[in-house]
């Protein structure tokens, strides 16, 4: 409890309490926008306002405005206590409240004054009592940027005459009125008239802009209006594993802003122009961007039959968006029809499903709702014979505020991300919505790839927010998509290409023979020797490769991203790809990229030993572990005994769960293999060895044996070092932290806060189950 904030309230429901139209505020100390509207109603009755009103709307701006600045000798007392009572309940010491506009007054204006961007001689004039009156910040708060700050207070002192402008924050923050002044100023520059300059992206800006390309040569103020965007849509990735790029506020062009704009086009899959064009500054300002810019994909509810894909192909379609499922009252009929994935294919086109389920309402996002949703759309997609590793675009269909996506979003994609990995992990989550859904959905909830509504321009999620880094489709406008007589809806959808969506071979695929990944092995292998390097590291990095890979997906943290460059030569070089095999044990299917990761991290950072875990180990057996322990959690209700969870989840053929018997032979092949070729092997003859001989049919025993000493106390109580808090490694620790996350429902007790009668049966089970396998 502040005592001045206090004391503003107390003298101001004191003072206008009994007056019609006044609205009393909380006398509790604390600064909110109750208080700032109690303030400005008391300020009306000072004016002689009749109707009051929470808004310092226009006539309050005229009638103070008659009343002249607010400085020293102002005459009207209660105007200035008003005063006196805003500047406290900003941060700002002013002094003793009796009425006077004295020197303690003039400092804290002339404070505030400086903070805003202007000089700090002045007195107050109605717009600055405006901004007193608001809970806007003028000092850089927590997540805010200086160079966000500087822009603020540099729009601030330039356009503060115009009469269509206010002051705006002033605390690192882009945020809608950041990006709505902006605009103003544009549009300010271009030659609006002010009181048409509204902030709004309409067809004159959009003509001004056209006329206006920034670029060497171009005036300050317009340098300084593109550097400006172009901070605020900064730091970016340019490629999903790169590092991030940023830029600085600048009056004059130079080949760092060249450079800068090269990357942010490459980005955006613009034209790289290296200028501030037509379609630059659109990508800049609004969602949508160039709203007419040519793309490759697009989306319907509308069934892709009867020639549709043949006729969108023509059109320079190559993708386009369906939707698995629709909730069982809907009447809408727009999931994907028998034979009409074959009809796309054939029609030259790739699809990205979509999952939506009653997407506009809050109700429906809760973790357990997501849950739900990925159970369906799992059972969906397999139904349709979309194979492992398709991404499912779960979609926010409203726009959710910042406090709805931490209250419910972010719970709902967690949920999801659980329900996939109940159902072994065959499908990767994506994240439909506005730009800061997808961003958080990504960041909290561990969505690999978003699909973002860029054409919901007037979205809270869309204004004052970067298009986030895992950016791999935006739908930018809504129309009628008309050829050879047929017509019906469509969205223009730009297609990034990080994800690839499915197309035939990616649909109703199935698993490869001993020989066939074998002959891929051995291929790549003798590209690898071909190419330079380290054969073992390369052919490794080749199999994770996309999966396992990137900053989202945790390996780039893990273990470091692969070389792209690799990558792309051995696909140039015909390296192929053979995505899984049937185990000769167990007759299960075995992913290769899943294989490879596991070895992969082994190979680079070996394994721990005794009771400790390290990164070789989370690569493989304590990741899923990792997961296996938040889906216990999740479920802990039908589970009361963590052993019991084991006994009946884990290592299973069939059933559901994320840590099935399939990712335990994968974590424990890619655990020897990678062990073996770190110890001076060659992965190719180690593989064929291992598949073609004995080494599959001893590989839980020497897993057993040759990791953990032949000990059942020493497999508990590594497992309990790699779930556990690891002050060692805090970025590993970080990892283990995401992974239970992903599956443990909201919120999650952390394995470290369990008691150990409830932890060690846990822990147990999983031993036991190791033990059992090993046929010890």
């Amino acid at each position: 409890m502040d005592p001045r904030v206090l004391e503003a309230q107390q003298w101001v429901n004191a003072t206008y309490g009994s007056r019609g139209g006044y609205e009393r505020c909380p006398e509790n100390g604390k600064t909110g926008w109750t208080t700032m509207y109690s303030l400005t109603r008391a300020l009306q009755i000072e004016l002689g306002i009749g109707t009051l009103s929470d808004s310092f709307g226009p006539t309050t701006l005229r009638l103070l405005g008659e009343r002249g600045t607010i400085q020293l000798g102002y005459p009207h007392a209660n105007i200035v206590k008003i005063l006196q009572h805003g500047l406290f309940c900003k941060g700002y010491d002013a002094g003793q409240v009796e009425g006077t506009y004295h020197l303690g007054t003039k400092y804290a204006v002339g404070e505030l004054r400086r903070d805003i961007g202007f000089s700090a001689e002045g007195g107050v004039d109605p717009k600055l009592f405006k901004a007193i009156l608001t809970m806007d910040a003028y000092v850089l708060l927590s997540g805010g940027r200086d160079s966000v700050r500087n822009i603020q207070q540099w729009l601030n002192g330039k356009y503060i005459s115009r009469s269509s402008f206010f002051i705006i924050p002033c605390d690192g923050i882009y945020s809608r009125d950041v990006q709505t002044a902006l605009l103003k100023a544009i549009q300010y520059e271009i030659g609006v008239p002010d009181e048409n300059a509204t902030g709004t992206f309409g067809p004159t800006t959009k003509a001004g802009l056209r006329n206006n390309p920034v670029r060497p040569g171009s005036s300050a103020t317009w340098v300084q209006l593109f550097s400006a965007a172009c901070v605020f849509n900064s730091p970016f990735k340019y490629d999903i594993d790169e590092p991030q790029v940023d830029t600085v506020f600048k009056s004059a062009w130079d080949g760092n802003l060249t450079t800068w704009v090269q990357l942010f086009q490459r980005f955006s899959l613009l034209p790289q122009s290296g200028i501030g064009d037509f379609a630059t500054w659109a990508q800049l300002l609004v969602s949508t961007g160039d709203a007419d810019r040519p793309v490759s994909g697009c989306d319907t509810r509308f069934h892709i039959v009867d020639g549709r894909a043949g006729r969108l192909h023509s059109a320079g379609y190559r993708i386009v968006g369906r939707y698995l499922d629709e909730p069982s009252n809907s009447t809408i009929d727009k999931e994907i029809q028998p034979g009409e994935l074959q009809a796309i294919f054939d029609g030259g086109l790739r699809v990205f499903p979509i999952s939506q389920y009653d997407g506009s309402d809050l109700a429906n996002f809760t973790w357990s709702e997501g849950f739900d949703h990925a159970l369906k759309a799992h059972d969906r997609a397999v139904g349709y014979g979309f194979n492992r590793g398709t991404v499912l675009y779960f979609a926010v269909d409203y726009d959710a505020t910042g406090d709805e996506i931490t209250s419910n979003i972010v719970p709902y994609f967690l949920g999801v991300q659980a329900g996939l990995a109940n159902r072994g992990k065959r499908y990767v989550a994506g994240v439909y919505g506005s730009r800061n859904v997808c961003q958080r959905a990504s960041d909290e909830a561990f969505a690999r790839h978003s699909f973002v509504s860029g054409m919901s321009v007037g979205f809270s999620g869309n204004l004052g927010f970067p298009m986030p880094d895992n950016w791999s489709f935006t739908q930018i406008k809504e129309f009628q998509f008309s050829s050879g007589g047929d017509s019906f809806g469509l969205d223009n959808t730009v297609f990034r290409g990080t994800d690839g969506g499915a197309g035939p071979e990616n649909v109703g695929g199935r698993d490869s023979s001993l020989d066939e990944v074998l002959a891929y092995v051995d291929r790549l292998w003798g590209i690898a020797v071909a190419y330079g390097g380290d054969p073992n590291r390369r052919v490794l990095e080749y199999l994770r490769f996309p999966r396992y890979n990137g900053l989202i997906s945790g390996w780039q943290s893990l273990i470091g991203d692969v070389d792209e460059a690799w990558i792309n030569h051995a696909r140039q070089a015909g390296a192929g790809q053979v995505p899984s095999y049937k185990d000769p044990s167990h007759g299960i299917t075995i992913n290769v990229d899943h294989l490879g990761a596991t070895a992969n991290a082994v190979y680079l950072k070996g394994s721990g030993a005794g009771s400790t875990g390290n990164r070789g180990d989370f690569g493989g057996w304590g990741g899923d572990l990792s997961t296996f322990y938040g889906e216990w959690r999740a479920n802990a209700d039908s589970f009361a005994s963590g052993y019991d969870f084991c006994t009946a989840r884990l290592a299973k053929i069939n059933g559901q769960s994320s840590f099935p018997l399939g990712d335990l032979v994968e974590d424990v092949d890619g655990h020897l293999l990678g062990t073996a070729a770190r110890n001076g092997g060659r992965f190719d003859q180690l593989l064929r060895a291992h598949l073609t001989g004995s080494g599959h049919v001893t590989r839980f025993k020497r897993f057993f044996t040759e990791r953990h000493g032949g000990s059942n106390a020493a497999v508990v109580a590594a497992a309990r070092h790699m779930i556990g808090r690891h002050d060692e490694d805090t970025g590993l620790d970080t990892l283990r932290w995401a992974a239970i996350q992903t599956t443990g429902g909201w919120p999650t007790t952390k394995p470290e806060d369990l008691p150990d009668n409830r932890i060690t049966p846990f822990l147990r089970g999983y031993a036991d189950t190791i033990q059992r396998l090993a046929g010890l």
